[in-house]
């Protein structure tokens, strides 16, 4: 291979391993190979005007396509600018390869401006964290931090490439990544057990998350439920990892306090956990949520989290699909009829309105990406997550995903419609990625749901009283959005996307209409109180 600088040999690299755009924000240490991309055809840059919508636009890139999406940041500050949205993608397992430059290895000593130990920064929000400090190296190590990225339990990595470093000749061959296979299956023996455990099981329960669909385990996964009639529940679970209208469905548990999810598996005496890690909760419970005597199977990809708080009976560090194919083979109908699921009180609220109207009118083939937090029950209830690739939640606790999460979708699915769902305060952690929409004409459609607060706290709040004995009172005046008003419309349409608002039921119908219509993104500021 003949030499040539190392910010060209990059690019080479990222052809290797069919990686075409870089969503990035861009810096002056980063000036020498942003140059070269210029001069480089096969690679697209997706510009966002702060940090996370970059690193949001990544992963609803990389959550549509399975990765992995290219992100490029600059040194430290854009680096911490970046970190609360990198937290979002480790803790849903996004195969993000992350860059960003640093002024020189021989700069390193003189303590200059942005100086920062980049490596330590990212280490706490990513799978692998890593510097280069020789041209001969280069390649590699992007080849490594691919290989990371995409090998479950993907997630998040980062890649420091000093300016003076780049500058420098490699000889290095541009080739694609190897990305290890682990489609592995338990020995008869162990499989044999954890049927054992699931087949005696008077009233078995199934906890599954997003393991299932990176797998692609949704029909295995329905067979071992009905064969079990075991009823589903979601933990680390944001995408189709079952069909939300299937009877033994019976939704999401809780991610804040651990008493709510105890309360859904105090009565099984067998408990299958699948593709997710337990429990999420920001307030779990220190002691175990298990029935004595319970029988617990793990199947996981991620070692890590098997028996990560309490033991389990068995641990099958397997992929799922395989997996649960096998078990599904071994499992005799357990004869439990498939109860059919109560019919909800759709109600009037105009988040009920609204979504009925989207889901009357949507064409086949609809992508939702949900970040409507209090307001996602109306637009699940209405708009179900189906068919894989058709729902995105928001994972991980940061803000702001929902506007940069369906622009990512929809430039990764040109052909879909798409409608992201985000709520007023956290529209406004990165409402700037409209005008990247606008930009690179991504015709996504976003609806805020407005009810001009943080609706969230609001209700975490009243648990926290309730679990005390506080009397109730007024919450805090910091959750309040109100004042002064948020005039979303005219936000953006200055960002260049055209905006509704609808805040009587009578406007509901053509906005809809209209937001379908549109050749280009657009926005509906829906008022939600």
């Amino acid at each position: 291979m003949a030499a040539r600088p190392a910010k060209n040999a990059i690019f080479e690299q990222f052809a290797a391993d069919g990686i075409t755009l870089m969503f990035g924000n861009p810096g002056t240490v980063e000036q020498g190979f942003l140059d070269v991309l210029e001069d480089t055809p096969a690679m697209g840059y997706v510009l966002a005007l702060q940090e996370s919508v970059a690193v949001g636009i990544a992963d609803g890139y990389a959550r549509a396509t399975a990765g992995p999406a290219l992100v490029q940041l600059h040194s430290g500050v854009g680096l911490g600018n970046g970190i609360g949205m990198l937290y979002q993608a480790k803790r849903g397992h996004s195969p993000l390869v992350v860059i960003a430059g640093e002024a020189g290895v021989r700069y390193e000593a003189m303590d200059g401006q942005m100086a920062a130990d980049l490596v330590a920064m990212a280490r706490p929000v990513t799978k692998y964290a890593t510097r280069v400090t020789h041209p001969g190296s280069v390649l590699r190590v992007l080849r490594r931090a691919v290989k990371l990225a995409m090998t479950p339990p993907r997630g998040p990595v980062f890649v420091a490439l000093p300016m003076d470093v780049l500058d420098e000749l490699t000889d290095e061959p541009a080739v694609p990544s190897t990305i290890p296979r682990r489609s592995t299956v338990p020995v008869a023996e162990d499989l044999d057990r954890a049927a054992a455990a699931l087949a005696a099981a008077e009233n078995p329960v199934i906890l599954m998350g997003d393991g299932v669909s990176v797998s692609g385990a949704q029909d295995e996964l329905t067979r071992v439920a009905e064969a079990l009639g075991a009823p589903v529940w979601g933990v680390d679970n944001s995408e189709v990892n079952i069909d939300a209208t299937h009877p033994l469905y019976q939704g999401q548990l809780g991610h804040m306090f651990g008493e709510h999810s105890a309360e859904m598996i105090k009565d099984a005496d067998a408990v299958l956990i699948v593709g997710t890690y337990v429990f999420p909760e920001v307030f779990p419970l220190l002691t175990s949520p298990f029935r004595p005597g319970a029988r617990v199977v793990h199947i996981d990809l991620d070692d890590y989290e098997i028996a990560k708080n309490f033991p389990v009976d068995v641990a099958l560090v397997a992929d799922p699909k395989p997996t649960l194919a096998a078990l599904a083979a071994r499992l005799k109908p357990s004869g439990r009829p498939l109860a059919d699921r109560p019919v909800e009180d759709h109600g009037d609220s105009m988040m009920d309105l609204f979504c009925a109207e989207l889901a009357r009118r949507a064409p086949d083939g609809l992508v939702v990406f949900d970040e409507a937090l209090t307001a996602s029950p109306a637009l699940t209830r209405h708009l179900p997550g189906r068919t894989p690739g058709g729902y995105f939640a928001t994972r991980g606790g940061s803000l702001g995903v929902g506007i940069p999460g369906g622009i990512g979708v929809k430039l990764a699915r040109p052909e879909a419609e798409v409608v992201a769902f985000t709520g007023d305060g956290g529209s406004m952690y990165t409402i700037q990625a409209l005008w990247t929409a606008v930009r690179y004409g991504v015709a996504a459609r976003f609806v805020i749901c407005d009810n001009r607060r943080y609706q969230l706290l609001d209700d975490n709040l009243e648990q926290y009283w309730r679990e005390r004995g506080v009397e109730a009172h007024p919450h805090p005046e910091g959750f309040d959005l109100s004042h002064p008003e948020i005039d979303f419309v005219r936000l953006a349409r200055s960002l260049g996307v055209p905006a509704v608002k609808v805040d009587k039921p009578a406007k509901v119908e053509s906005a809809v209409g209209r937001m379908l219509a549109e050749p280009g993104p657009f926005l509906v500021d829906l008022v939600t109180t």
